[in-house]
C-alpha cells in the first residue's frame, strides 16, 4: 500500500497493489504540467486507487487524458486516459515514500530537454514504452 497527497497536505491519496509501468516521462505535456524537466510515474487500477481527503480538480490534457491536481498549491497527482479506462498514473513524487517505487525506464525521450542528462542507466524509449502501450500525453 502507498499513501501520497499534494504539498499542502490539503489532497490525499492511497494506492494498492503492485506498481507497473514506473517511468521518467519526457513529454512535452508532462513538462508544462510539473514546470520540470521531466516526470516520475506509475500505474495502478482504478480499482486499487481512491481520495482519502480533499477534492482535486482536473484538466483536459489532451484528446483522451485528464490530469488531476491540488486546487490549493497546484501539486500535480495524477493522470487517467480514455485508452486505458481501468488503469490510473500517479505521480511518484507526490508519495510520502517516493523511494519505494523507483523509475524503470525514461519514456517519450524525442522531447527530453538537450541538456536533461540523468546517466541512470535505464531503458530509454524516443515514444511510449513498445510492450506496455504507455498512453501518457
Amino acid at each position: 500500500m502507498y499513501e501520497g497527497g499534494c504539498l499542502c497536505r490539503f489532497v490525499r491519496y492511497r494506492a494498492r497493489g503492485r506498481p507497473r509501468h514506473e517511468t521518467v516521462c519526457h513529454c512535452t505535456i508532462c513538462r508544462r504540467a510539473s514546470g520540470a524537466p521531466s516526470m516520475a510515474w506509475f500505474t495502478v487500477a482504478v480499482s486499487d486507487f481512491e481520495w482519502l481527503a480533499g477534492e482535486p480538480r482536473t484538466f483536459q490534457s489532451s484528446g483522451h487524458g485528464r490530469r488531476a491536481f491540488c486546487p490549493r498549491c497546484g501539486t500535480a497527482l495524477t493522470f487517467w486516459s480514455k485508452r486505458e479506462p481501468g488503469l490510473i498514473d500517479v505521480t511518484t513524487c507526490s508519495l510520502d515514500e517516493p523511494e519505494c517505487v523507483p523509475p524503470r525506464d525514461h519514456t517519450q525521450t524525442a522531447g527530453r530537454l538537450s541538456w536533461d542528462k540523468s546517466g541512470d542507466g535505464l531503458p530509454t524509449f524516443r515514444g511510449p514504452r513498445p510492450a506496455t502501450g504507455d498512453h501518457r500525453a
